[in-house]
């Protein structure tokens, strides 16, 4: 593991939280929109990431961490990379319906189509996605102060 490599992390954490956050700011921002530009409620959206470099599973990473390759060529998955986001995709969740005869978006029956947006789910994630970024602050934060006490050590 090279030296910045822990920043490098890091900071792909950070980025790919940030998109996380924004995704899901929107889906708040949109819970109620009942018509989009297609003539269709808004549709959830949701971040897919992806693992760049490193071992593929948790024992490869133990094994190498440890030094020892247990049959497993722990180098195989390259070095540590972070992550990165694959795409944004939209949530197959069918759309809601909420019994509303006098919104002007209410079909013959009173039955209007809302996001499939649940406001509860989307700020828990808020706060979970929060925490990782903070997560990922304190992990270069930390990897800043060892790089710094080295420097200071081989003065």
């Amino acid at each position: 593991m090279g030296l910045f490599d822990a920043i490098e992390i890091a900071g792909s954490g950070l980025s790919a939280e940030r998109v996380r956050m924004d995704v899901t700011s929107e889906n708040l921002a949109n819970a109620q929109t009942t018509r989009t530009a297609s003539g269709q409620p808004y549709q959830r959206q949701e971040v897919v990431l992806h693992q760049i470099g490193g071992p593929a599973d948790f024992e490869s990473t133990l094994a190498s961490a440890l030094g020892g390759n247990s049959g497993i060529n722990a180098s195989a998955g390259g070095p540590p990379g972070g992550v990165v986001v694959a795409g944004i995709v939209a949530d197959k969740t069918p759309d809601q319906l909420v019994y509303d005869p006098g919104n002007p978006e209410a079909d013959a029956q009173g039955y209007v189509r809302m996001p499939n947006i649940s406001t509860v789910s989307e700020m828990t994630d808020l706060i979970d996605e929060s925490r990782s970024y903070q997560s990922d602050v304190t992990a270069m934060q930390t990897a800043k102060s060892m790089f710094t006490a080295t420097l200071g050590i081989l003065k």
